[in-house]
């Protein structure tokens, strides 16, 4: 995950810094050789493909950050998080896809650079390729499996991407349920949050905060980069050559990669994406065919989906963005209040609990227009004014009650057992307005493409 900031920094920034200060940063990068000695490498296609992987490299962090953010544990010398950023020929969109670190992969044929042992081609959970071969041999199995050829590499370990998120000012991150993980230390109420890096840190770390465990960290991953690119972004820091050296040098002081990918090409790219935004770039994951797969003596892995798998690499193969034009505001992204579950899936009936003649017919229209399911015919709630406006719902569709209560600001929520799927609005004299609101971004288009403009805080 460390990526997002390696790509924020290095490869936005570099646009509004002079060539100097870029090339005095050059002697930070630690290099490694990928590519070294590799035959019968995938064609190169359009545009620029960049594997960056984050590892879980722990040994600058100080004992009080260990026990802070649960760090302890020993280090397994693998890749924690693997993405492919495809950066587009024309410089105006970058593609953004992770590779579940569960996937199943078979290594090519290699020795080991641990034992010097050859060993043949053999099934693995992909993370373990980093452990096995060191980088090259991660790259190896990424080309084998996608077919696509990797311009350049990047890695970056926790050290780098806590201080980085510090140095900036810290990043937001909206949630609209409480977030909890006992394994990370990670607990934030719902609501906006301004995160500094060893929450960052938590928040992209954590598997165990609903069912989703390693799928559901990587829309947090991907959610938590478009909140960061925003954040480099639109605060002027790489615009300005002296906050630029103080961000990227905090960041370079534990960044490696290959030896092509220097100040030149960062300053490169930085020069036609100055005006990089969230909006342009799109986040998705490699389509799972078998959630479970077992292997023996490797346990249970990610099977990709062949079909839809290949179609993603070669769309990023031809250049062609991801994701599908979407969204009411002509760039893809809801405006609103975020909320669990999306107006559409809320069924709502609504009543005038005043005596103000149309008041129900307006809510109901004013709730239609915002995305909910009402019936359509608003009905009398009584004959006195009833003063705050009431949801009733059943205890089984809490989410979708709370949902509801947040596009009208002020009701009370009241749960009603027995009430069934249908939630009832009482419209009181209080109300105002109905607020629109969205659901957490959730994918669109065949490869479930978020763009990252939809990830930020309303």
């Amino acid at each position: 995950m460390r990526m997002a900031t390696t790509l924020s920094v290095l490869v936005l920034g570099a646009g509004g810094v002079g060539h100097a200060v870029v090339t005095s940063l050059d002697s930070g990068i630690g290099r490694v050789d990928p590519f070294k000695d590799m035959k019968n490498r995938p064609q190169g296609g359009n545009g620029t493909n960049i594997l960056l992987v984050g590892t879980d490299g722990r040994d600058r962090i100080t004992p009080e950050e260990k026990e802070k953010y649960r760090l302890g544990g020993a280090p397994c010398h693998c890749t924690d998080t693997m993405m492919i950023v495809h950066v587009s020929a024309d410089r105006s969109r970058a593609s953004v896809v992770s590779i579940p670190r569960d996937s199943y992969a078979e290594i090519p044929e290699h020795t080991d650079q641990n034992t010097g042992a050859h060993h043949n081609q053999h099934p693995v959970k992909i993370n373990a390729a980093y452990a096995e071969g060191g980088p090259a041999l991660t790259v190896r199995t990424v080309e084998h499996m996608t077919g696509l050829k990797m311009d350049h590499y990047l890695e970056v370990d926790f050290t780098s991407f806590m201080k980085t998120v510090d140095v900036l000012g810290g990043v937001q991150i909206c949630t609209a349920r409480p977030m909890r993980d006992s394994y990370t230390g990670l607990d934030l109420p719902a609501g906006t949050h301004n995160l500094d890096g060893g929450q960052a840190l938590q928040y992209v770390r954590s598997r165990h905060t609903d069912g989703s465990a390693d799928l559901g960290r990587m829309q947090r991953q991907q959610k938590f980069m478009a909140a960061l690119i925003h954040r480099a972004t639109g605060s002027g820091v790489l615009m300005n050559p002296v906050r630029f050296r103080e961000v990227a040098s905090t960041l370079l002081s534990s960044v490696r990669a290959d030896q092509g990918f220097g100040a030149e090409e960062i300053l490169s790219l930085g020069r036609t994406m100055r005006n990089f935004a969230p909006a342009s770039s799109e986040f998705a994951t490699v389509p799972i065919g078998q959630m479970g797969f077992p292997v023996k003596g490797i346990g249970s892995t990610l099977k990709w989906d062949p079909v839809k798998s290949r179609k993603l690499f070669a769309e990023l193969r031809e250049d062609r963005p991801l994701a599908r034009p979407k969204g009411q505001d002509g760039k893809g992204r809801l405006p609103g209040a975020t909320v669990e579950v999306a107006p559409e899936r809320i069924r709502v009936q609504v009543y005038n609990g005043t005596r103000q003649d149309g008041l129900g017919r307006r809510v109901d229209d004013a709730l239609r227009a915002t995305g909910f399911r009402t019936t359509g015919n608003p009905m009398a709630g009584g004959t006195a004014d009833l003063h705050r406006t009431l949801v009733e719902y059943d205890p089984r569709w809490d989410r979708s009650a709370r949902s509801l209560a947040t596009a009208l600001p002020g009701s009370e929520l009241r749960p009603v057992k027995g009430l069934g799927p249908v939630l009832k609005v009482t419209a009181g004299t209080d109300f105002t307005e109905v607020r629109r609101v969205r659901a957490e971004a959730t994918g669109a288009g065949e490869f479930d493409t978020v763009t990252g403009d939809q990830s930020l805080c309303p």
